[in-house]
């Protein structure tokens, strides 16, 4: 009886450690929007948080709520600063930063069942803004197809 008793904790013991992921946000993600404001300077190259992690990373698959509304929160702050530099600048580096943040994100909210369609829609109006409903400048346009297209593809 007791080998059947300990044959049975084993095998529930490996099925739960089958079952388990890592859904854990990384750290980088975790030190608010000047992070991603250091880390973005690269675009439209490759953008690693602390030096190793992809903004797309950030948004785990099953996260925590904390922790979504902490990454969420930078990169609101984020995307409003980029957006409010790139509209003064007509577009340019913050322009391709911004868009290269919301393509990552999306690339990042692709796999997550859902969990991250509001920020990520959150996002788009942020970066989309445009005051007193001014269209935005082709140069604008532009260089934010720019940034999108390497953060959805690489970031």
């Amino acid at each position: 009886m007791r080998i059947v008793v300990v044959a049975l904790a084993v095998l529930a013991l490996v099925a739960v450690g089958c079952g388990s992921q890592d859904d854990s946000t990384p750290v980088a993600c975790l030190e608010g929007a000047g992070a991603f404001e250091t880390a973005l300077r690269d675009a439209p190259d490759e953008v690693l948080l602390g030096g190793e992690t992809l903004i797309s990373e950030c948004l785990a698959e099953n996260q925590k709520a904390g922790d979504l509304a902490r990454v969420g929160e930078a990169m609101l702050e984020t995307a409003t600063s980029l957006s409010a530099q790139a509209r003064r600048g007509d577009g340019g580096d913050a322009a391709v930063q911004l868009g290269y943040l919301i393509g990552a994100a999306e690339r990042g909210a692709s796999t997550s069942q859902g969990i991250h369609a509001d920020l990520v829609r959150r996002l788009t109006v942020a970066a989309r803004y445009a005051p007193g409903g001014q269209p935005l400048s082709r140069q604008f346009l532009s260089a934010y197809r720019e940034g999108f297209d390497a953060g959805r593809s690489g970031g």
